[in-house]
């Protein structure tokens, strides 16, 4: 049975207000909650003891009665003691934001590293919030003598380097895999293979518009990632070789989905993942430009990438979903980027046309006479260049390409005066 909700919110001096109710609305549903009412109060900063104001508690109170609901949730992280003041004041669980989303990933979560990263998160979450708990504890404890008290405190110290060694294992065993990864992106680089990077915000069509251009330069259908209208689909990052017809090859990576708000925890637990972006020769932010939103979600995106370094990376906009705009014409490529839609095979057309443009600047056409004991040289010609023409010699192999410069200076004696 689904909890039943009722969501609350504190405009404060946030500009897209509005818009994160919208979203709490839609992480709420991801989470299978049903919601009964949503409650906003417009005051320029939130209570420090029960995040609305006095007037507001009894307001939900009353309501939450009448609504028979389960729990109200917050639109922000909330501490400890407001918290616990309103449990007290409404009866009822108070689940903020933070809490909400780390449900959420928690249940998207499939691989080990994305359990261990939301695992991090949460106990790190609740760090804080258990020994806030604790003094309450302690209190209540103190009323029956100084020996009850004494033994709460130590059974809550106990509690907290329970957790504290928990978070230093996982952190631990996360750092394993995360060393994995890093050996894996520097035989990448060795091999001097681009890497392009999906970014952008949860549900925008990242993984759509990799699978659409895995399906175009790949047919095997275990290739695809998943894909579904739906928030924080996956969290595992996904990555894909595309080799095009004239056999220029990049790694295209996918990334975690952004979030307003997205708690601090997760973030920093999700820096390993995000390493992805930060170490790309092209960011491809991709837009939902069907949500009247868009331009926050691009804020919201581009202030998560600097909070974990992510800088200095070139970044082209690409702005999807425009077949559920009305009367939007893609693909068309505009000032601001390229509008387009994933499912569209012209638009992934030009798509990756852009992207050879950018990533591919410093190719060279040249031509060559190799040796017929070199077959290697022929060999790795076919596979990692474009070879436009190749023809049969007294002396050797003749072939003309267009090369990576890190081929080109690689065979530059074999090149034909």
């Amino acid at each position: 049975m689904n909890k039943k909700v009722i969501l609350v919110g504190v405009s404060g001096s946030d500009k897209n207000f509005e818009y994160t109710m919208v979203e709490l609305a839609n992480l709420a549903e991801a989470n299978h909650y049903e919601i009964k009412d949503v409650v906003k109060q417009n005051i320029d900063r939130i209570n420090k003891a029960t995040y609305v104001g006095k007037g507001k508690v009894e307001e939900l109170k009353q309501i939450g009665e009448m609504l028979q609901v389960d729990a109200f949730v917050i639109n922000d992280e909330l501490t400890a003691s407001q918290i616990r003041n309103l449990e007290e004041e409404l009866e009822k669980e108070i689940i903020d934001r933070t809490a909400l989303i780390l449900a959420i990933f928690a249940e998207r979560a499939k691989t080990r590293e994305a359990k261990l990263q939301v695992e991090i998160a949460r106990l790190k979450y609740e760090l804080p919030r258990l020994s806030n708990s604790d003094e309450v504890f302690d209190q209540q404890s103190g009323k029956t003598g100084l020996a009850n008290r004494g033994s709460g405190e130590k059974k809550i110290e106990s509690d907290r380097r329970i957790i504290k060694n928990q978070i230093r294992h996982l952190t631990s065993e996360l750092e394993e895999i995360v060393q994995e990864r890093e050996t894996r992106r520097r035989k990448r680089k060795k091999n001097e293979i681009p890497v392009v990077s999906l970014v952008g915000y949860t549900n925008a069509g990242k993984s759509t518009t990799m699978n659409g251009l895995v399906n175009q330069f790949s047919k095997s259908a275990h290739k695809q990632v998943f894909e579904k209208d739906m928030l924080f689909a996956t969290l595992e990052t996904s990555v894909r070789e595309i080799i095009l017809p004239d056999n220029k090859q990049f790694l295209l990576t996918d990334t975690v989905g952004f979030v307003s708000k997205l708690p601090t925890h997760l973030v920093k637990a999700f820096r390993s993942t995000l390493e992805e972006a930060k170490e790309a020769d092209l960011l491809l932010h991709v837009v939902d430009y069907s949500d009247e939103n868009y331009k926050a979600m691009i804020e919201t995106t581009e202030a998560t990438l600097l909070a974990v370094g992510v800088k200095d990376v070139p970044v082209l906009y690409i702005y999807n979903k425009a077949d559920q705009v009305s009367g939007a014409e893609y693909p068309v490529l505009q000032e601001e980027g390229l509008i387009y839609s994933a499912k569209d095979e012209a638009s992934l057309a030009m798509l990756t046309e852009e992207i050879t443009k950018k990533i591919f600047t410093g190719y060279k056409e040249t031509s060559y006479l190799i040796p017929f004991d070199r077959g290697d040289i022929i060999s790795h010609l076919n596979e990692h260049a474009h070879v436009l023409f190749q023809d049969y010699t007294e002396e050797g192999t003749k072939l003309r390409v267009e090369l990576s410069p890190a081929d080109y200076e690689r065979f530059q004696s074999f090149q034909l005066k």
